[in-house]
C-alpha cells in the first residue's frame, strides 16, 4: 500500500509516518525546501520536493496512491490571508487534484481540529452532530478547509479526524508548560476549572491511522480524543506526580492574559514571524469548556485510547529528558 503525507516533516505528521512504516505502507512525504526532516532521517521514505501549491508534483505522486492523509495546516499567521491560504486553499488545491487524478483512491483523511466548533456551550462533550461555531481565524479557516473537502464526498471517499489539543514527544508548545514545571511554577488561567480534553499524539495517530483504513461513510467525522476531560488542577497533579517535584500554583486573571497577549500582537507588527499568543488565542484559552466526545470513533473505528494522562505526561517527560530538552 502507498501513503502521501503532508506536513510529514511536522509534529504530528512525523508520527503518522512512523505508524504507517510500522503498518508495512510505502510511505511519499511532501517537502519543502526549508523543511528539517529530522524527525524522518534515516527511515524508508521517499520524499516529494514540494509544497502544496506544486500541482505537477503532487499530480505524479497522488495518482500512483492508495491513501492521501492531509496532516498539514496553518496554526498561527500574521494575517487572514495566511491562514486562507495554509487551511482553506491548501486544503481545495490537494483536494481537488486527488478527484481529478486519483477517482478510485481508497481514502482521503484530512486532518482537521476541534477549533472548527468553537468551546462548549456547557460541561456536555460536544459529538460530530454539533454545530460548529469558531471562535478565532484559525477555527474559522480549518472549518473552510473541512467545507472543501467535503464538496468531495460523492466524487472520492473522504473522512475528516478532528484532534482536540495534542501532547507527545516531538511538541513543543507543552515543552512550555514542562520547563516552567521544572522551574517549580504551575500558571493556570483564570479562577475558575478550566476543561480540556487531550490526546497523546501516538494514539491520535492511530485513530487518524484507522480513520483511513477502516470502512466508513464518505464525508464521517470523527474526534480522536480522550476518553475523558481534565482540569487544570488535575494536569498539575500528574504533571507533579511524573516530575516528581511540587509546583507553586499561580492562578492568572483573564485581564491579565488579555494585556499580555495585547502587547505580543503588537510587538509581532515589527517581527517577521506570528505572534504565538494574540488576542484571539486569549479568547481561546480563557473559554471554560473545550471538551469533545470520542464515542463515535471508539464505536465505529475501533478506537482506544492506549495512555491515561498520567502514563502520556511520563512519557513525553522521559523523552524530553533524552532528547536534553529538560
Amino acid at each position: 500500500m502507498k501513503a502521501f503525507v503532508t506536513g510529514a516533516t511536522g509534529f504530528v505528521g512525523s508520527h503518522l509516518v512512523d505508524l504507517l512504516l510500522k503498518e508495512g505502507f510505502e510511505v511519499f512525504c511532501l517537502k519543502r525546501s526549508t523543511s528539517s526532516t529530522k524527525w524522518l532521517d534515516g527511515k524508508n521514505v521517499k520524499y516529494v520536493e514540494g509544497d502544496l501549491f506544486s500541482n505537477e508534483a503532487l499530480e505524479n505522486t497522488i495518482k500512483d496512491m492508495d491513501y492521501v492523509f492531509h496532516v498539514a495546516g496553518v496554526v498561527k499567521a500574521k494575517n487572514k490571508e495566511g491562514f486562507e491560504k495554509g487551511n482553506v486553499l491548501a486544503s481545495k488545491n490537494i483536494i481537488e487534484i486527488t478527484a481529478k487524478v486519483n477517482p478510485n483512491i481508497k481514502k482521503f483523511v484530512h486532518v482537521s481540529s476541534q477549533a472548527v466548533c468553537g468551546p462548549n456551550p456547557d460541561s456536555t462533550p460536544i459529538t460530530e452532530d454539533y454545530i460548529p461555531r469558531p471562535i478565532t481565524t484559525y477555527g474559522r479557516t480549518k472549518r473552510q478547509g473541512e467545507k472543501e473537502v467535503l464538496k468531495f464526498r460523492d466524487k472520492i471517499p473522504v473522512v475528516i479526524a478532528r484532534p482536540p489539543a495534542v501532547y507527545g514527544p516531538r511538541d513543543t508548545e507543552i515543552l512550555v508548560y514542562f520547563k516552567a514545571f521544572r522551574n517549580r511554577l504551575n500558571s493556570i488561567i483564570g479562577f475558575d476549572n478550566k476543561y480540556v480534553s487531550l490526546i497523546h499524539v501516538k494514539d491520535l495517530v492511530k485513530g487518524i491511522y484507522l480513520a483511513g483504513i477502516k470502512e466508513t461513510k464518505s464525508g464521517d467525522v470523527f474526534f480522536i480524543s480522550s476518553d475523558r476531560s481534565y482540569n487544570w488542577d488535575e494536569v498539575g497533579k500528574i504533571t507533579s506526580s511524573v516530575m516528581g517535584r511540587k509546583a507553586l500554583k499561580i492562578r492568572i486573571p483573564h485581564w491579565l492574559v488579555f494585556t499580555v497577549g495585547a502587547f505580543a500582537q503588537f510587538f509581532s507588527l515589527f517581527s517577521k514571524s506570528a505572534a504565538t499568543l494574540n488576542i484571539e488565542k486569549c479568547t481561546d484559552i480563557t473559554r471554560k469548556y473545550w471538551v469533545c466526545s470520542n464515542e463515535k470513533a471508539v464505536r465505529l473505528l475501533g478506537f482506544r485510547e492506549s495512555m491515561t494522562l498520567e502514563e502520556g505526561f511520563k512519557d513525553t517527560y522521559e523523552w524530553y529528558k533524552n532528547q536534553g530538552w529538560l
